[in-house]
């Protein structure tokens, strides 16, 4: 497997991990009497332990010493937009809208990391990615066509919240791919994770009553899962991804997470699978492809 593959396949992977996101909060909300804050501290509280752990055992191996005062500063803003703000909206989002809408809208920010790389890195966009974007784009604006994904009654004020959050994630992955050249993969994520879950627990601190420890088990299996297959093990997927391909083809390749999206809502929530979604499913991987090839 050559390195590009090797990327694209860790990409993808963890873009599936994440799709999985949407599917385990929509189950939450479902099942449970449960707000955002809540379920988003459950999902961080079960992640922070792993992370600490990964960094611990960094600082022994003694890889965490070249990071400066200035490089943690810029993590702890990084942190701050990518993982706690981003997440927090997408979850608020989620009591609004489907997971496979969702998905889409967030699903915008392979064009905006390009665009932000333009303008803030000054990266030129090859002839190749703008293809293969475009390709993924028109496969997303065909599955966005569907006029039952707009029938939800709060879709603006859903589509809004995650819109958001996609620009503030697109942020992170743009100036997150730079810190990762500089410092490595795994230590940015570990990082950037402990300081992310701390914010969420801080703002958890302050504004819920919630008691965790007297919530039923099935929310705590959820926060589980999310923290698990959604958090820890798709982050460092991702990130090392980006080390491979760049954030410019890594954010394309990414674009299969609506696809995966649509297949989970229709497998586990009962979301509605129509031939329309399936033909531009069919454009956003022949689009992941086209970077691979």
């Amino acid at each position: 497997m050559t390195t590009s593959q090797k990327g694209i396949f860790l990409v993808a992977l963890g873009a599936v991990c994440f799709s999985a996101k949407a599917i385990f909060i929509k189950l939450a909300y479902a099942n449970y009497d449960i707000d955002d804050i809540t379920l988003l501290s459950l999902r961080f509280g079960y992640a922070l332990p792993i992370f600490i752990g990964i960094a611990w055992w960094r600082y022994r191996k003694g890889t965490l010493s070249q990071i400066k005062t200035r490089d943690l500063g810029i993590i702890a803003l990084l942190a701050m937009l990518g993982y706690y703000l981003a997440s927090w909206l997408d979850f608020k989002g989620l009591q609004y809208i489907t997971a496979g809408l969702e998905r889409i809208i967030l699903f915008i920010y392979p064009t905006l990391v390009v665009i932000f790389s333009r303008i803030f890195l000054k990266k030129s966009i090859s002839k190749r990615s703008l293809i293969a974007l475009g390709i993924t784009y028109f496969g997303i604006l065909i599955i966005a066509a569907e006029p039952r994904i707009f029938e939800a009654p709060d879709f603006v004020k859903g589509g809004t919240l995650i819109l958001i959050s996609a620009i503030t994630y697109s942020l992170y992955l743009v100036f997150g791919g730079e810190m990762i050249n500089k410092i490595g993969s795994v230590n940015f994520n570990s990082i950037s994770m402990i300081l992310s879950s701390l914010y969420v627990l801080v703002h958890y601190s302050l504004f819920s009553n919630t008691d965790l420890a007297s919530l039923p088990i099935g929310v705590h299996l959820y926060g589980i899962a999310l923290a698990l297959i959604s958090t820890v093990i798709p982050t460092f997927m991702v990130m090392e991804g980006i080390k491979l391909l760049g954030a410019n083809r890594a954010s394309i390749v990414a674009s299969i997470g609506p696809v995966s999206t649509i297949i989970l809502g229709y497998v586990f929530l009962g979301e509605i699978l129509s031939v329309q979604e399936l033909i531009g499913s069919v454009f956003v991987l022949a689009g992941v492809l086209m970077i691979g090839k």
